[in-house]
């Protein structure tokens, strides 16, 4: 078993008799030969893009990501080999990030910021902000993630509408196929759902349009979901603003003028960065190996679809 972290061998619990686990902090470094490794937990950040050494791994039989995302290895594993996300792990954190994020969007903390630099006291030309409370929230993602963003915006007695790629009546979910009639009524538009062929580029310059003046786009997804050129023309205008902790290109290059616009707030997709994250994250690795020890079904499949 090789894992992307140091730290994560105390952190596994105790392991089934006969598993050795080798760090691998770098898919380009390797700790022994790759071809033995059965059970691969591979880095976040590379010098070399994990999944392209996939090759390399001739007995693998399981890959167990620290991420929620899956898309850079959905139709890379070969056959024979089970792909396993980590969701779960990132719902609260991610949650805690979107929450925060829309308050400090709608009360404007990064004019503030952008004054407490300049030492200027600005109350005299203050104009009061909107807020948060009672808000309609469409979250586009009805995934774990999306019920953790839910249960964090539940103190702010906002209305909450959901959307996922299927409807499901039963459970209050809307189909992707209803945005355009559910779009100009949301104050607050949340996407939270993965990266596919489906999804990206689905926040087109149409999807923009039908967003309500004044909205507030929050993008905790990946930075492909929205056209970016579409975004930047929208938001220049002013009429929408936006939260993105992600983005296309990424890192967002120097110069770039979505760095400019008052009226977008970014951050550096740390949505799930937070101290606890590898302790989940090694907790659900450590059961995952000891189900795959035990020739039971793991969790966490991700199929070939995503």
């Amino acid at each position: 078993m090789w894992i992307a972290h140091e730290k994560g061998r105390g952190l596994l619990g105790e392991l089934p008799a006969g598993v050795e686990v080798e760090v691998c902090e770098d898919a380009g470094t390797w700790p022994s030969d790759p071809a033995e490794v059965d059970f691969w937990v591979p880095p976040f950040l590379s010098t070399a893009r994990a999944a392209d050494q996939l090759p390399k791994f001739g007995a693998l039989k399981v890959v167990q990501l620290l991420s929620a995302g899956a898309d850079a290895w959905v139709g890379q594993v070969p056959p024979g080999v089970t792909l396993c996300d980590a969701r779960g792990v990132h719902d609260k954190p991610v949650a805690e990030w979107v929450v925060g994020a829309a308050i400090a969007a709608l009360r404007q903390f990064p004019d503030f910021v952008r004054a407490q630099q300049r030492e200027e006291w600005s109350f005299s030309s203050f104009t009061p902000t909107r807020e948060l409370t009672g808000k309609r929230v469409l979250i586009v993602g009805a995934g774990s993630i999306g019920r953790a963003v839910e249960e964090h915006l539940a103190p702010f007695g906002v209305t909450i509408t959901r959307v996922a790629r299927t409807a499901r009546p039963a459970e209050g979910v809307h189909s992707v196929d209803e945005l355009p009639a559910l779009l100009p009524d949301a104050e607050v538009v949340v996407l939270l759902v993965p990266l596919t062929e489906q999804t990206r580029g689905m926040v087109d310059a149409a999807f923009l349009a039908a967003m309500a003046d004044g909205a507030l786009l929050i993008n905790a997804a990946r930075g492909p979901v929205a056209d970016t050129a579409a975004l930047l023309t929208e938001v220049a205008t002013g009429r929408i603003s936006a939260a993105l902790d992600v983005t296309d290109p990424e890192p967002l290059p120097e110069g770039h003028p979505l760095w400019q616009l008052p009226n977008v707030f970014i951050t550096p997709h740390t949505g799930g960065s937070v101290v606890g994250l590898l302790p989940r994250a090694y907790a659900l690795a450590g059961d995952q190996v000891r189900r795959f020890a035990a020739g039971e079904p793991l969790i966490n499949q991700v199929s070939g679809g995503y």
